[in-house]
């Protein structure tokens, strides 16, 4: 067990259900899971937290502090934004988008992130927090409905860039994304105008089988598609001195408080933060400007200790644990399905065949469309073959009761990743 202070009261901090996405479900979770196979659905991202920054050195700021590269980022681009510590372990990711030259906006940890950087450092810039309104739309049927719903073409909208559309007679930004993995848009807008974008939104949609996703199953589309997300698939390095005290007082938590799940035990707060490399963001990593942890990801490159794969759970096992439930012996710890519902930051240990721990899974899911518990993980470079054979120890430290899953390494993203199909080749079926 633990005896790190930091990490002892993550262990015991208690874990909240997550406000966000709306309702748990709106028809079930297994017709919302299918959503974005066979139709779309629209999904409420509005509770992420929004950051305008604007100034001189606004650009600088961020190449400053973020992996990315900054020599092609025109107006009306949007790029996934990866901030570390010096040690080259992600401290926020999210998106970036280009409104001018001198003007950016971001979402979720990279905005308090960057309020931070603005709050401590020396930049000219300044920071606004705009209340606005978040709506994902992706599916096979995606383009469909938000064509109709804006009344345009945007098959001219390629991946990653955004521009100026009107829903229900108010201008929002139309960003093509796709974070199911498939087509997809997300329109950013004034919240005072929320219901009516998203009223207009699920009658457009009704003819083209649209769905609500409730925060049973949102998830779900990030583990299938292999989105590693902070607070759920990997522990975010938010310890700065001061930065969470100051966070608090400046953001709106929700009531959110974190909270860390799963057997993987050690003492070392190090050990349970990750690299942009091991959450498979490695392509995103450019040495043409210095910023945070540079030298540090300079040599996980070179030499990655961790990779990110997906697990797939013995379908056994996962009954055992289910089992256990009606025996009179001690039952093992619960695994929630579709997905946890309450905000935790999630380490299993992964074992190989002699016992020793080899990486780290988060977070286990139930895919309905694939009929498997499944994992994002992140595995010695040695283990990640698709069709390598390893364990799971389930169940906290302290559990009277642990086991270990058999597992199956496989491929991440575990679905076929279809954002960047070309728009132009789709005939959209009702």
């Amino acid at each position: 067990m633990t005896t790190n202070p930091l990490l002892g009261f993550l262990r015991n901090a208690p874990a909240t259900y997550h406000p966000g996405w709306g309702g748990p479900e709106y028809s079930d979770w297994q017709d919302e899971q299918m959503s974005w196979k066979t139709t779309c659905y629209l999904g409420d991202w509005s509770f992420l937290w929004d950051l305008q920054v604007d100034g001189p050195d606004a650009l600088k700021l961020f190449r400053d502090s973020s992996v990315n590269s900054y020599e092609n980022f025109p107006i009306g681009a949007a790029k996934h934004l990866v901030q570390c510590n010096e040690n080259g372990k992600v401290v926020a990711e999210g998106v970036l988008m280009r409104l001018g030259e001198q003007s950016f906006a971001t979402q979720s940890m990279t905005a308090m992130w960057t309020a931070w950087l603005i709050h401590t450092g020396d930049y000219d810039v300044a920071y606004t927090k705009p209340s606005r309104f978040q709506f994902q739309v992706s599916g096979p049927n995606a383009l469909a409905v938000c064509e109709k719903v804006t009344g345009e073409s945007l098959t001219d909208v390629k991946f990653m860039r955004f521009r100026t559309v009107t829903i229900a007679g108010v201008e929002v930004q139309a960003l093509r994304q796709g974070m199911a993995g498939e087509i997809g848009f997300e329109f950013h807008g004034d919240a005072a105008h929320s219901e009516a974008v998203r009223s207009a939104i699920l009658e457009a949609g009704q003819e083209y089988g649209i769905r609500r996703l409730g925060r049973r199953t949102a998830m779900i589309n990030h583990l299938e598609a292999a989105f590693p997300t902070g607070g759920w698939h990997y522990l975010s390095d938010l310890f700065a001195d001061g930065f969470l005290e100051w966070m608090n007082a400046e953001f709106d938590l929700l009531g959110l408080s974190g909270k860390l799940g799963g057997s993987y035990d050690s003492d070392n707060l190090d050990d349970y933060l990750l690299s942009p490399v091991a959450l498979g963001w490695g392509k995103s990593i450019k040495f043409d400007h210095e910023f945070t942890g540079r030298a540090a990801l300079e040599k996980e490159v070179e030499h990655p200790t961790k990779v990110r794969v997906t697990l797939e759970f013995d379908k056994n096992d996962v009954v055992d644990i289910y089992a256990s439930m009606f025996d009179e012996s001690e039952p093992y710890q619960f695994l929630d399905i579709p997905h946890q519902q309450r905000w935790v930051s999630w380490a299993d240990a992964i074992q190989n065949a002699d016992g020793e721990t080899i990486g780290i899974s988060s977070v286990p899911g139930y895919s309905y469309y694939f009929r498997k518990v499944i994992t994002l993980s992140f595995i010695d470079p040695a283990y990640s073959t698709p069709g390598t054979e390893v364990f799971v120890l389930w169940g906290d430290p302290g559990c009277p009761r642990q086991k270990l899953i058999r597992a199956t390494v496989a491929s991440a993203p575990y679905k076929k990743d279809n954002r960047r199909t070309d728009l132009d080749t789709l005939v959209p079926s009702p």
